[in-house]
């Protein structure tokens, strides 16, 4: 995953706010994508756009600058530019999901690039043609307005999220020590001795009630931890008797 990553390029034409270039190579960072191509910036990373990057300095030590958008794109053997509205030139149009599954299908035969336009008016249609796709982010068509890097946000996540499903992670809790069946029962006869002992609950009528704190617990799945600290609550309950419960622990 690491070497398909590295071999996507992300760059931005004619970018107006250094802090724009910052936050674009913060969302690359955050995403495992380190190659920042400029074109033409109207002015170079500088204190505002280290602020912006939040520790994503490397790349704004390395990003390639550029006259052309041409020369960025030197080397590459597939181009998709980012467009905030539709055109009426047909060029293919992808998702982002999409998106992400070409340049990553791409980028296993070289570098593969995604271009993101000026902050006011995006990509020319001269730069357009230098692109093999589109890609269009979904907005609200009430509320258009998304920020360069925050393009730069959705369309990197979605480039790890595909690689991550290529390669089958996913996120993955802790394992917990469950408490045994043997144990929940021990505990399911504690709470009744309690709710009987507070007086909570008729014992010739208790079946339904135990019935639904049953499929509550049951539902939680306490661990042993959690099963310890629930018995110390209804010792404390009845009383103080903690006794009985410090023995079955």
């Amino acid at each position: 995953m690491t070497a398909s990553l590295a071999r996507i390029r992300f760059v931005l034409v004619e970018t107006t706010h250094t802090g724009n270039i910052g936050a674009v190579a913060r969302a690359m960072k955050t995403m495992g994508l380190s190659r920042l191509e400029l074109v033409a910036p109207r002015q170079l990373p500088d204190a505002e756009a280290l602020a912006r990057a939040s520790g994503a300095d490397d790349l704004l030590e390395h990003a390639g600058i550029h006259e052309t958008l041409v020369d960025a794109l030197a080397g590459c053997r597939f181009v998709i530019g980012a467009s905030a509205r539709l055109r009426t030139i047909e060029w293919p149009l992808l998702e982002p999901p999409e998106c992400a599954q070409r340049l990553l299908d791409e980028s296993a035969g070289g570098d593969v690039a995604l271009v993101l336009g000026r902050e006011s008016s995006g990509l020319t249609n001269t730069e357009l043609a230098r692109c093999h796709a589109l890609v269009h982010i979904p907005t609200n068509p009430d509320f258009s307005s998304l920020n360069v890097a925050a393009a730069a946000q959705v369309l990197a996540y979605e480039i790890r999220r595909t690689a991550r499903a290529e390669q089958g992670e996913r996120l993955t809790d802790q394992p917990r020590d469950l408490a045994t069946a043997e144990e929940m029962e021990g505990f399911y006869g504690h709470l009744t001795e309690t709710l009987f002992a507070i007086r909570f609950g008729d014992p010739e009528q208790s079946h339904k009630l135990m019935r639904r704190l049953r499929r509550l617990f049951n539902r939680a799945r306490p661990d042993r931890v959690e099963l310890n600290i629930l018995r110390g609550i209804l010792s404390a309950a009845q009383g103080g008797k903690t006794a009985r419960c410090d023995a079955e622990r």
